[in-house]
């Protein structure tokens, strides 16, 4: 009870609110504060799509990683290499677990983000940014269409965590 009071009082000093206005658009963070980025496109397997010119920039999201925890090691593909929407490309290993990450389109791998290798955290610490894993020519643009936009992948991970 006294640590509910304290937290209580310390809120009311800091001006914190479940209530109060989040200081990023809504849609621009979730409520179980998971960041998501409008524009980008979302899979249900927690994989993040930037799609510019005839370029696919591909991560984890925001989700994905705080549910992995700390990573500590990043297994990639070879630029050149053929993904397949749907199978996996790579590997990202936490102090919690190993996950498989699928590629969320067809394509090939144009670049490879080899920050990863040394600073594997650059995904914990700058998700959409430095964490950035591959980089894919998509053979199929229209793929990019049945992943979900900022607000359908918010739903989502809501949904998926109070399971």
């Amino acid at each position: 009870m006294a640590l509910k009071l304290w937290a209580s009082s310390a809120a009311n000093a800091l001006k914190l609110s479940s209530r109060a206005a989040a200081p990023f658009p809504a849609s621009s963070i979730s409520r179980c504060f998971s960041s998501v980025i409008d524009g980008f496109r979302y899979s249900d397997s927690h994989e993040w799509v930037k799609h510019q010119g005839d370029v696919a920039t591909i991560g984890i999201t925001d989700h994905a990683q705080g549910h992995l925890g700390e990573v500590v090691f990043v297994e990639l593909p070879e630029s050149g290499t053929s993904v397949t929407k749907g199978s996996g490309f790579g590997a990202v290993e936490s102090v919690k677990a190993t996950s498989d990450v699928n590629s969320p389109v067809s394509g090939e791998v144009i670049e490879v983000n080899s920050k990863l290798t040394g600073t594997p955290g650059l995904i914990n610490t700058s998700t959409y940014e430095d964490g950035w894993m591959i980089k894919v020519k998509p053979s199929d643009p229209s793929e990019l269409q049945s992943l979900m936009d900022s607000k359908e992948y918010s739903k989502f991970c809501e949904e998926e965590d109070a399971h």
